[in-house]
């Protein structure tokens, strides 16, 4: 994830789907994101991307049951594992200064027996 000026702009490699994304969260307002996802060939992110423009701050800590991103994902038809969601809320956190941009890792690496 590389910090921007005022904002935050992250790649996300999904997984098995292999639709990589970008993800540009640039605060907007003190306390409001706008939010851009490009170069996604998935239907259903890009049904999520013109649905989400701009969170509040209240959006990014709103519970997840109730959070405007993945009511979202769940109207843009994502599956319940999608990672992008979490990947908007986490440039959002950043773009704000509320969040260190630090890289962020799932790896299938381990042996089950070793678990």
């Amino acid at each position: 994830m590389e910090k921007t000026t005022n904002g935050a702009c992250m790649t996300v490699e999904p997984g098995a789907c292999g639709f990589t994304c970008v993800i540009r969260a640039r605060q907007a307002e003190k306390r409001s994101v706008s939010i851009e996802i490009t170069g996604s060939e998935c239907g259903q992110i890009k049904q999520l991307a013109e649905q989400l423009e701009r969170l509040s701050l209240k959006d990014l800590f709103t519970p997840l049951t109730r959070n405007p991103v993945y009511k979202a994902a769940e109207a843009a038809g994502c599956h319940a594992d999608c990672v992008i969601p979490s990947a908007v809320l986490k440039a959002s956190h950043t773009a704000l200064g509320m969040a260190v941009a630090k890289p962020v890792r799932f790896s299938f690496d381990c042996d089950m027996e070793d678990a």
